[in-house]
């Protein structure tokens, strides 16, 4: 889950959440190779990022394998803030309006790719990690079997 960022001719850059819905969230989530519960959120959920906006009043149906299938604007061509940049949870417990986990549900934090990181579990309420006493590849097959 983040803010969304794309990028297009040499740079990085963030897009605007005019049109922005869980449409577009799906397409995201099957981009980045994520499965789960697509959620769109906007007003910089997830903080305003810098740089240039690239995209705005993206409009995908859905069904398409990225962003670049999708109706949307020219690249650049836009009319926001970063106050209006488009964020995606793509995490398969994401409830309707707030985030509901089960105790002992796990996620991988901090990796390089979305298949690897820091081991971290919900209990109690928050996410905490896993200590490396006694850990071993049978824990680790776990965990992965897990997610």
């Amino acid at each position: 889950e983040g803010r969304v960022e794309v990028y297009h001719d040499g740079k990085w850059g963030t897009i605007c959440d005019d049109q922005w819905d869980d449409q577009d969230a799906e397409v995201v989530c099957r981009q980045l190779g994520l499965s789960g519960n697509p959620k769109a959120l906007s007003w910089a959920h997830y903080g305003q990022g810098s740089g240039p906006i690239l995209l705005d009043e993206v409009e995908c149906s859905g069904n398409e394998l990225s962003l670049d299938q999708c109706k949307k604007s020219d690249w650049g061509q836009q009319n926001c803030d970063h106050i209006e940049d488009a964020g995606v949870s793509c995490d398969p417990f994401t409830g309707t309006d707030l985030q509901l986990y089960a105790e002992g549900t796990v996620r991988l934090a901090g990796g390089r790719s979305p298949r690897e990181g820091r081991v971290e579990v919900y209990y109690n309420g928050d996410w905490g990690t896993v200590c490396d006493d006694g850990w071993t590849d049978l824990g680790a097959q776990v965990v992965c079997r897990q997610l």
